[in-house]
């Protein structure tokens, strides 16, 4: 099951006790910009940690031994339709380059992990083509413009550059609040309504976590 049929089935699961609203699965994100040895930006590396909700549904019947505890074995069959399901979303993760997208190739590296009651998503997305960080700048964007998934950086660290040239500079911007008005109207919407209005989603478009890549 991918990522968001798991999604849908999962908020339909707890209407009795929970809720239905835009956004139905929260995550606890960290990017990694990963440069490669000319000093280029080469992929993206992510951790996902999903909230507890989703992680009781998604683990159902995963524990093949019945030892009561999850190997990161028994959950690679899971990861590895998650990461494939991902990319019908374009893994939530959006490169641009002086205001042209830069292409993703296949994940790589990618697995879960359960603890604390809760399933952390691990996986790199490289870019088709390294390009480097000039005067151009990157612009790198983590969020679902649906709004379906709802995306909350890490505190400490939401995006970090690895092996990066000392020049280089990376610039965090959160998300702006959401107001009263419109969060109403979001939590109205049930699961199985799976698109917004136009007026929606020109809100929740601009809910991107975004980071600004720069090499002097």
């Amino acid at each position: 099951m991918g990522i968001r049929a798991a999604i849908v089935a999962l908020a339909m699961g707890l209407a009795a006790t929970a809720a239905q609203a835009h956004p139905h699965v929260f995550v606890e994100a960290r990017a990694e910009v990963v440069f490669d040895g000319d000093g280029r930006v080469k992929a993206v590396r992510h951790v996902w940690r999903f909230d507890e909700a989703f992680t009781a549904f998604a683990i159902q019947g995963l524990d093949a031994n019945g030892d009561g505890e999850l190997t990161r074995e028994e959950l690679q069959p899971l990861a590895q339709i998650n990461v494939e399901s991902l990319a019908e979303f374009d893994f939530f993760t959006f490169l641009y380059q002086g205001g042209a997208e830069v292409a993703f190739a296949e994940p790589v590296e990618y697995w879960l992990d359960f603890y604390g009651g809760r399933l952390t998503l691990f996986y790199t997305l490289p870019l088709k083509d390294a390009v480097i960080a000039d005067a151009s700048k990157l612009t790198l964007d983590v969020f679902d413009p649906s709004y379906f998934v709802a995306f909350e950086m890490a505190k400490e660290q939401p995006f970090a550059l690895v092996d990066a040239p000392q020049t280089c500079k990376l610039d965090f911007t959160p998300p702006p609040e959401l107001d009263p008005q419109t969060a109403t109207t979001l939590a109205q919407i049930p699961a199985t309504e799976r698109q917004l209005s136009s007026d929606l989603l020109e809100v929740t478009e601009t809910l991107s976590n975004s980071a600004t890549i720069g090499c002097s």
